[in-house]
């Protein structure tokens, strides 16, 4: 569905991506994983044919977006980072406008609004204005207004930002529908979880090139423990506490605000800080996630 190798992205003198080479599949959900500013979004950007690659090779449905941009956005569809929905319409004259724009005629885009709604569960709103829906459902009708032209291939960037947790999930369970459906999405997100949950396969990035590339389970064992224990120390304790126990575990991560052990069995672990003396305000053992993942890569969190 995507080939690319060697793309580069350039703002003048900034570089934004620098040379990266993917691939995605028909069928699969692929994942750019990495903080903002990683060129997740440009990279997006030169896939769904709106901003042109300054050098490499990129090839979307088989095609050349310098070339065939207009038959490629066609068939794609796009959720930007910020919905752009027409406020001063209703729920389904938005479906019902955005259809029209690939040609598509009244009688039909009348029934694919109806359908839409009640994938995004909103058939309840159709006809209110979209202004004071809450975020979620915002969100959720950006998604049904991509999916108007049946496309083969979805681009969602950063879908879930800014909701809340419930909200985030009946998103993936409307992403989970689609891929099962046969529509390979690719997702660009700096939320490890969400990752996790809904990419077969993904890369991360950073500072505009990829560090690594994998399933999440696979990058997961390569790059991490299986457990890792966090520790919070009283203010200005950070540092030496990490010292004390740094021989407990496969490796240590002093933060700002926690101290990370990495280890194949967190609790016992755990004993042993105790025993040497150690008090921390709070502990936690938790399953290694992609933030460790991130972390062990490029030395900072996902949300730096």
């Amino acid at each position: 569905m995507v080939q690319a190798k060697a793309l580069v992205k350039r703002f003048g003198e900034f570089e934004a991506v620098s040379g990266i080479d993917v691939e995605v599949a028909r069928g699969e959900a692929f994942g750019f994983l990495g903080p903002n500013g990683a060129g997740k979004s440009s990279t997006m950007r030169m896939i769904a044919c709106v901003s042109p690659r300054t050098e490499g090779d990129l090839r979307v449905l088989g095609m050349d977006p310098d070339v065939d941009g207009p038959h490629i956005r066609a068939r794609l569809g796009v959720v930007p980072q910020q919905d752009n929905l027409d406020n001063e319409l209703t729920v389904r004259q938005n479906l019902q406008v955005y259809g029209r724009y690939f040609g598509l005629s009244r009688a039909h885009v009348k029934r694919k609004a109806v359908e839409l709604m009640e994938f995004a569960q909103l058939t309840d709103r159709a006809d209110e204005e979209v202004e004071p829906l809450s975020g979620g459902m915002k969100r959720r009708l950006t998604i049904a207004r991509s999916l108007v032209n049946d496309p083969e291939l979805l681009l969602l960037d950063e879908p879930t930002t800014g909701l809340d947790p419930q909200a985030r999930h009946l998103l993936w369970d409307r992403l989970f529908r689609l891929k099962a459906q046969g529509v390979t999405l690719i997702i660009t997100t700096h939320y490890m979880d969400e990752a996790e949950q809904l990419c077969d396969r993904l890369v991360v990035m950073d500072k505009g090139r990829i560090v690594a590339e994998g399933s999440p389970a696979a990058l997961i064992a390569k790059h991490s423990t299986r457990e890792v224990l966090e520790l919070r120390f009283a203010p200005g304790e950070q540092e030496s506490s990490a010292r004390t126990v740094e021989d407990l575990a496969d490796r240590v991560e002093v933060l700002p605000d926690r101290v990370l052990l990495y280890t194949a069995a967190g609790e016992s672990t755990l004993e042993q800080v105790h025993a040497r003396g150690a008090r921390p305000v709070s502990s936690l053992v938790r399953r290694s996630s992609l933030e460790d993942v991130f972390l062990r890569l490029t030395g900072r969190t996902l949300v730096d």
